[in-house]
Formats: C-alpha cells, structure tokens, sequence
C-alpha cells in the first residue's frame, strides 16, 4: 500500500524497496557511521525530546512565583495532576516521594511520541523498539530493587509464593507468579508502546502519501479530498495516543513499584 502510493506520489522514483515498512524507521547514520556511538534521525530526535523536557522542568521550577506564568502553572498542573491521580492513588502517601520520578517518566515518553506529528520531524522515536525497551528496563529494575529494600530477598519468595494460596495450588500459581512478574510485566510495558507508535506512523504516512498521489497529482481527486478532510483528525488522533500512552505507562510503573512497595496489595 505504501509503496503503491509512494511510486504515484514520485517519491523516491523508482520505487523499488523489498520491505517498504521497514523504510519508514530505519534512517542512515549521520555521523560515526558504523560505531556504536552511530548518530541517526531517530538518535537526534531522542536527545532533543530530552533536552527540552529538562529544560521545559527547569524554566517552570527553577525560579516559581506566586502567581505562576503560563509554563509554570502547565508543569503545576502536570505534577499535580500525576501526584493526585497517579502516585497518591496507586502507591499511597509513600507515592509523594516517586512523584518526581513519574513526572519524569510521563514527560519522556510523551515528548519522544509527540515528535510523530511535528511538521518537517514527523516520526516518534518511540516507534523504535530501542526506546520503549529502555524505559522499560529502567521501570523493571526500579520495581526489583525497590522489593529486595522494603522486603529483601523475602521478596522473590513472596511474589514466587504469594501468601493465602493453598500449597497444592503453588504448583500452578508460583510459575504464572514467576513469569508474569518478571517475564509479561516488562515485555508488554515495551511492546504496548511500541506497536502503538508504529501503527500511528504508519497510518500518518499513509494518509499524507494519499493526499499527495491522488490530490496533487489529479489522480482521484475525490480520494485526494478525503484524505485531505481525515488529516486532521488522524493528526489529532495521534495527539490523544501520545498523551495516552505516556499516562499509561507511568500509571504502570507506579502499580508496578507500589506492588514492590506494598506486597500485600
């Protein structure tokens, strides 16, 4: 499909790609080419979505008044909101103190996802596989080692053995305890991510392919129009995943640290 509307389009004339998918995220190295320390697009648009989260943190608390500007009272709003709906609700009063961290878990994923649908960028870094996996790596060892301070290693036997089941049933329960802690929890934290990012860039680029083969080029213009007419609202539609995606993810790593922190919850 995307080759078919690509080759209309004349982009890239002539068209010849054996996986045209793959095209749409792989992107050749800038500089350092074939290193480790390798500097593409997707790399850029990481360490940008980074940059500008700190700094957008620390313009709105570095210097806070009384009566807050407008990216003061946005960062308020954020941090109150992940505090109140997010920390307190899942985790309890100890929530308060992960708040910092939540905030700066929301804000990452967010800013890498909403670089999808920023003119002239138009790609979330998070639709690579890379991304995902290491905030999910962060989260996983978060809630690890945050078992192993509130309970030691009683913290394995308790999430192997939970209390309250009779012992017959461990034979069932403790490898589904097993594999469901430290084996599904991380591996569908990364992968929900992901598949949302690729098949949002995915349906963008389809979209914006449309409306140049059939609208610009006079072929089907009526196809052209409604493509034209869906832009906006697949572009908006992909503004509520972003943001949705990055709330779910940090309302995850707060259950996943609270269950750390209060086992018998």
């Amino acid at each position: 499909m995307i080759g078919v509307l690509a080759t209309e389009a004349g982009i890239n004339e002539p068209f010849v790609v054996p996986d045209p998918i793959t095209e749409l995220f792989d992107f050749p190295a800038i500089w350092f080419d074939g290193t480790l320390l390798a500097i593409n697009r997707t790399v850029l648009i990481t360490l940008f979505a980074s940059l500008l989260g700190a700094a957008l943190l620390m313009t709105a608390f570095s210097r806070p008044r009384v009566v807050p500007g407008k990216l003061q009272a946005a960062g308020e709003a954020l941090v109150e909101t992940i505090r109140d709906q997010i920390a307190l609700q899942v985790m309890g009063p100890e929530g308060r103190a992960w708040v910092p961290y939540l905030t700066l878990i929301f804000v990452w994923v967010w800013l890498n996802n909403i670089f999808g649908i920023i003119p002239l960028v138009n790609f979330p870094a998070t639709s690579r596989m890379a991304l995902p996996l290491i905030a999910t790596v962060l989260i996983y060892l978060t809630f690890i080692v945050m078992g192993i301070v509130k309970q030691g290693p009683r913290y394995f036997l308790e999430v192997a053995f939970p209390p309250g089941v009779p012992k017959a049933i461990y034979i069932l329960v403790t490898p589904i305890e097993i594999i469901s802690t430290f084996v599904v929890r991380p591996l569908t934290l990364a992968v929900r991510l992901f598949a949302n990012m690729v098949a949002g860039h995915i349906l963008l680029t389809i979209i914006f392919l449309a409306i140049q083969a059939f609208l610009f080029s006079g072929l089907g213009t009526p196809i052209g129009l409604v493509a034209l007419l869906a832009a906006p609202l697949i572009i908006a539609f992909e503004l509520v995943v972003g943001i949705l995606q990055a709330y779910i993810m940090t309302m995850l790593a707060a259950v996943y640290i609270g269950s750390s922190i209060h086992p018998e919850h």
